[in-house]
């Protein structure tokens, strides 16, 4: 035996195996351990040396702060959301505003139109009778200073044409003429309910069939020129110059005319003593 083999081995025992142990935890503060473990040989062995380390924990402070965060970028899309709403609900107003601005524009000057074109319509009527009343004037005077014998023609006339009476086209004529009696009298109406006096005249020449011109200054060149003292029904009677007058009517026999006169009087039935034409037309 050898003298050294009482004596303990001094070499440092081998290690066979280590082994990495990592055990975590995280909720209510758990700690995570490492914990390294050397095994020796089956007859000596090391103490095991034990390391923790303190790993982070996620607490409840933390999810508060991520809840709050979340509920902050929710309100921040709903405030967008609303911003949203109220700018499309100001536009819609916007241009519903101007939509009504515009139509009441467009009403102020259509009524401005429409007042412009009767206060023209009356000026014309106011002119028209202005004018008729001063060529009466001229009329009045010139039959003033005429003989004697001229009444005396105008008399037989009268007594002549009260037993005449209308036949055939000039019936249907005064017919049409007599049925518009009442109706008003409107500066370039042509009808049905109101006339001007050349209108009515036109009117009633149109049942038979002839078409006669529009205005007086026309009319009263339309056919043949006859003597007042040889009127027949249905004869056109004209005040003014032939190719100026200024109002025509239609004559009814026995000494009456059939017109549209004037805004106050409208369609009328009068004596030709009421209103002296100037002249006549024969168009039947």
């Amino acid at each position: 035996m050898s003298h050294t083999a009482h004596i303990p081995s001094h070499r440092k025992p081998r290690r066979s195996a280590s082994k990495v142990v990592l055990r975590s935890g995280v909720a209510g503060g758990v700690l995570s351990t490492i914990a390294v473990a050397g095994a020796a040989g089956p007859a000596n062995a090391e103490p095991v040396t034990t390391q923790t380390i303190e790993m982070p924990t996620l607490t409840s402070g933390l999810v508060g702060d991520f809840t709050r965060s979340a509920e902050a970028t929710q309100r921040v899309a709903n405030s967008l959301d609303l911003r949203a709403q109220q700018d499309a609900a100001a536009s819609s107003a916007a241009q519903t505003a101007k939509k009504a601005k515009a139509k009441a524009e467009a009403d102020r000057e259509a009524e401005a139109k429409k007042k412009a074109a009767e206060a023209r319509a009356k000026a014309a009527a106011a002119a028209e009778r202005a004018s008729r009343t001063a060529e009466r004037t001229t009329l009045s005077a010139s039959s003033s200073s005429n003989s004697g014998s001229g009444s005396s023609s105008g008399s037989t006339a009268s007594a002549s044409n009260v037993s005449s009476q209308a036949t055939g086209s000039a019936a249907a004529v005064l017919a049409f003429a007599q049925s518009q009696i009442g109706d008003a009298y409107i500066m370039g109406s042509t009808g049905p309910n109101a006339w001007d006096c050349s209108a009515l005249v036109q009117a009633a020449y149109r049942q038979i069939g002839v078409d006669l011109p529009r205005v007086s200054q026309d009319q009263s060149t339309a056919g043949t020129q006859v003597s007042l003292s040889n009127l027949q029904p249905g004869d056109i009677l004209y005040w003014g110059g032939a190719g100026s007058a200024y109002h025509t009517a239609i004559y009814a026999g026995g000494g009456e005319f059939i017109g549209a006169q004037n805004p106050s009087s409208g369609v009328v039935k009068k004596s030709m003593d009421w209103d002296p034409p100037s002249g006549a037309v024969r168009v039947l």
